[in-house]
């Protein structure tokens, strides 16, 4: 072999010879149980209008819009997610060539244009058209969804952040700047600005047209450079238009904001959490979105991006985004904790849907520390015909007032207020009131109780539906499902940051990562013979899981029991 050839772009030239290898048919090569196949059979029979309607032409000698979509989401069940790793991976995988079916394949910029530009658009109508599949199919019951949510790092800069709390500050120190300005203005240009302490952007360009008039009248040049004098008047304008791009740029970050406390200038729809996987240990607020996971048969048939960064008031959003896209509606809402408020409640009861949420403080309350507390409204008596508690001493807490209190969400709820007046002497006081920053002695200090009745109520009823056999069921499965899907994507798939910005583009990578993760999840249940298969089994009221154990003796193995792991 001649080895000047070696340094040859076509590589075939330093071969010693070529031979052609059977059979050339690519589908022979892959195995009949291959995950592969099942994708791309599933997505086959999916209808993918909203997909196609994206595009304006579609060029023949290139991948189709639903072969691209067979392999991000390919990718995405083979923990792939980046463009050009994709890209790759079509030249050497040889289940991405069965997926392309010998068309070219695609750069790394299409992959990437093909999900922000394209499949972003109507990446929640597919997923609502997977789900549609697998309920007809049997694979989910659309009978119970099991909610819960996560939060994924954005691809933002971690210290590129805007707090509307700092923002606001600002803005309010430049309004009595402006307001010093204003009164200057006044009083050596002889103008009058109608304004009733209310300066707004629009009352700043009066006051710069009226100064620009001046000018005009008075004939004056503005000069510029070092050496030159300025008059008054061009001091006053100049000042003037700093202050206006300053307002309008503090203005812009407020809107931004909107409702949320920050936002990150790399990435404006992301807001900063506090995330458990906090690798410094200081509690760094990092650029984040707030992913939902609703479950159903161990799939995901939907998920939602919320900027919230507590759970209470994604759940009415992400039922009425649920309920818009998808064919069937739920009758059973599954969530834990972080989802119990008086206003969801309200909402599924008026949805005609049944809650299975799991109370604040239900788990504390199981503790003799909290049965012990005296002070505690659920520890004391309640007589509902005079509508009052007694306390530990045998004193009345009667009615004082109702006050309506705001919630962050905009709700209103009416809280009533129980008070003691005889509290006087008592000595179970310190026991009883709780709080040391407050300025009024102890001896001056009645005990109040602020009640909700309706959340009283709806968490009681809540409460006799999460505690029966069914319910116990529920719960397990919502740990095993929703809180698995979280550990499947987070672990298994090994998906932890987002690779896209802006929040259109994030919920189309959420949804690849639930279409590969159903696709997955169906596979195996084929493989293994669980199809159809709902909720898991309660073995028992107590536990969730029931493992069988064995010990040695000099008999040999016996089979002794079951290692058992706490229900949530």
């Amino acid at each position: 072999m001649n080895k000047n050839k070696i340094l040859q772009k076509d590589y075939t030239l330093s071969s010693l010879y070529y031979q052609i290898k059977l059979p050339l048919d690519l589908e022979i090569l892959i195995p009949a149980d291959d995950p592969v196949r099942l994708l791309s059979a599933f997505v086959e029979g999916m209808e993918l209008s909203d997909l196609y309607k994206t595009y304006g032409k579609i060029k023949k000698n290139q991948a189709s819009p639903r072969q691209l979509f067979k392999i991000i989401i390919y990718a995405s069940m083979n923990r792939i997610y980046s463009s050009r790793d994709i890209e790759t991976a079509c030249h050497r995988d040889i289940n991405f060539m069965y997926l392309l079916e010998g068309k070219p394949v695609p750069d790394h910029a299409t992959i990437a244009r093909f999900i922000s530009l394209h499949f972003s658009k109507c990446s929640k109508n597919t997923l609502a058209e997977v789900s549609d599949i697998l309920l007809e199919i049997g694979e989910i019951s659309g009978k119970s969804v099991f909610i819960d949510g996560t939060k994924l790092e954005s691809v933002a800069n971690k210290y590129t952040f805007v707090w509307k709390r700092s923002v606001t500050k600002n803005c309010q120190k430049l309004f009595e700047k402006i307001s010093d300005l204003i009164r200057e203005c006044e009083v050596l240009y002889g103008i009058q600005i109608v304004y009733h302490d209310q300066i707004s952007l629009h009352t700043l360009k009066r006051m710069r047209k009226k100064l620009y008039r001046i000018k005009k009248q008075e004939d004056i040049s503005f000069v510029h450079g070092k050496g030159k004098r300025k008059t008054p008047l061009q001091r006053s304008i100049e000042t003037l238009e700093s202050y206006i791009q300053k307002l309008k740029e503090y203005i812009k970050k407020i809107h931004l904001c909107g409702t949320r406390n920050s936002y990150s200038k790399t990435d404006p729809d992301a807001t900063f959490m506090r995330m458990k996987e906090d690798a410094m240990l200081n509690g760094q607020l990092k650029p984040a979105y707030n992913l939902q996971h609703g479950v159903d048969s161990e799939y995901i048939t939907w998920i939602d991006i919320s900027a919230k960064p507590t759970d209470t008031g994604t759940l009415i959003p992400f039922l009425k985004d649920m309920e818009k896209h998808l064919s069937f509606r739920y009758q059973e809402i599954v969530a834990d904790a972080g989802y119990e408020s008086e206003e969801n409640y309200l909402f599924l009861e008026k949805n005609g849907q049944s809650s299975f949420i799991k109370p604040m403080n239900y788990e504390i309350s199981k503790t003799r520390k909290y049965k012990k507390d005296i002070g505690k409204m659920e520890n004391m008596e309640y007589d509902p015909e005079k509508d009052s508690y007694r306390c530990q001493n045998r004193k009345m807490l009667t009615v004082q007032y109702q006050r309506k209190q705001k919630t962050a969400t905009g709700y209103l709820r009416t809280v009533t207020v129980y008070q003691c007046h005889e509290c006087k002497g008592c000595p179970f006081k310190e026991k009883c009131i709780k709080g040391n920053n407050c300025k009024t002695p102890m001896e001056k200090r009645e005990k109040r109780l602020y009640v909700s009745k309706v959340m009283k109520q709806k968490r009681e009823e809540n409460i006799k539906r999460i505690i029966s056999e069914y319910g116990n069921q529920l719960r397990m499965n919502r740990s095993i499902q929703a809180e698995g899907s979280f550990a499947n994507v987070k672990e298994d798939m090994n998906f932890r940051r987002y690779l896209y910005r802006g929040k259109e583009n994030v919920t189309a990578q959420s949804v690849i990562l639930a279409i590969g993760y159903n696709i997955n999840k169906l596979h195996h249940k084929i493989q293994n013979g669980r199809t159809g298969q709902h909720l898991s089994i309660l073995l028992s009221n107590r536990y969730c899981h029931l493992f069988p154990i064995a010990f040695c003796s000099d008999m040999g193995w016996i089979e002794a029991g079951y290692i058992s792991c706490p229900s949530s």
